[in-house]
């Protein structure tokens, strides 16, 4: 049986941005939630919206999931777990990883649907306020 994950809706909305592979690296980003990865073919900056300086190609209206971790490095499935339940459902996401843990960036529009789909799947999903 596939383990059950709690995640917890971050209350900012956020933009994935990006930029040259050789742009600088940005001041801009600011918050409780950002990250910036540097690879050869871009820049890409997760950000919440009011953050994004002029002119900065972005996809906005993105909200985010946390998986409450710290998860395992030797962990195995975590992501496979949660977007093939979400893939299912036909949401698309975006994750971001960090040493502690995973975030899963939904569409805002589509929120209302992963959290009901996450928690069909069996999930526990906390929203702010809520």
């Amino acid at each position: 049986m596939p383990r059950k994950f709690t995640l917890t809706v971050m209350p900012e909305t956020l933009a994935v941005c990006r930029m040259a592979p050789d742009a600088p690296l940005p001041n801009w980003p600011d918050g409780s939630f950002f990250s910036v990865t540097r690879t050869a073919d871009e820049l890409s900056v997760v950000v919440p919206e009011a953050a994004i300086p002029d002119g900065v190609p972005s996809h906005r209206g993105f909200r985010a999931l946390r998986i409450a971790g710290p998860l395992d490095f030797g962990e195995i499935g975590v992501l496979a777990t949660l977007s093939h339940t979400l893939a299912v459902a036909g949401l698309s996401i975006f994750v971001v990883s960090t040493f502690d843990t995973d975030y899963i960036l939904v569409r805002q529009e589509n929120l209302a649907r992963a959290i009901a789909v996450l928690r069909q799947g069996g999930h526990e999903v906390v929203e702010p306020n809520g």
